[in-house]
């Protein structure tokens, strides 16, 4: 998520030449002000079972415990 925020940021605030820290620390300050105010939420495209599909060794299936195991 903080990567997608990351990029929303570049694309709706860092867009351009920004003089100074100071005016970099006002425009993104206001940028999350406004997206805040916004209710801005991420909204994923698929769920764990298809991450996994896709991106198998970051979300990697936790093993399966029988019930002779549990007890």
């Amino acid at each position: 998520m903080v990567e997608i925020e990351i990029g929303v940021l570049v694309s709706q605030c860092l867009d351009r030449r920004i003089p100074d820290i100071k005016k970099l620390t006002t425009e993104v300050g206001a940028w999350t002000r406004a997206r805040n105010a916004a209710g801005a939420r991420v909204h994923w495209m698929f769920g764990i079972d298809k991450a996994r599909q896709k991106l198998g060794r970051a979300y990697p299936k936790p093993p399966t415990i029988s019930a002779t195991q549990a007890a």
